[in-house]
């Protein structure tokens, strides 16, 4: 896997790219499969075939940013959300932390749903841009 930022190789397991610092997964210059320049707006790599857009790597499918928000607020501190967007893990670590504290879930949840709100959590675990609808 390659940054799409910068093009050098990345970690599988990393989060961000230690020589850009993006996000895995943000920019648009090189291909995250081959790590080849990719030209602006471009749906594929020419070098290799991959789809350069998550959108387009994931069939165009998009998670609702209103569903995302209406969990959050109503059923965040369980990590419902979490689990709708994909991020598997932190949904159980809020359930864990309700169950354990009471509050603990709360607290992450309500940052949650202020970072759907504004814009700030705007992609689902695969980097598909969540569907604005409000």
């Amino acid at each position: 896997m390659y940054c799409k930022n910068c093009g050098n190789e990345l970690n599988e397991n990393a989060v961000a790219c230690m020589s850009c610092g993006f996000a895995k997964g943000d920019g648009s210059k090189f291909c995250a499969n081959c790590g080849k320049e990719v030209n602006p707006g471009a749906a594929i790599c020419t070098n290799c075939g991959a789809a350069v857009t998550a959108k387009a790597a994931a069939g165009g499918e998009q998670k609702s940013k209103l569903v995302a928000v209406l969990l959050a607020f109503f059923l965040g501190s369980i990590g419902i959300h979490d689990f709708y967007l994909g991020y598997t893990k932190y949904g159980i670590i809020k359930i864990v932390l309700t169950v354990c504290t009471g509050v603990g879930g709360g607290i992450w949840a309500l940052i949650d749903f202020i970072r759907l709100l504004t814009g700030s959590l705007d992609k689902d675990a695969n980097g598909v841009e969540l569907k604005k609808e409000f």
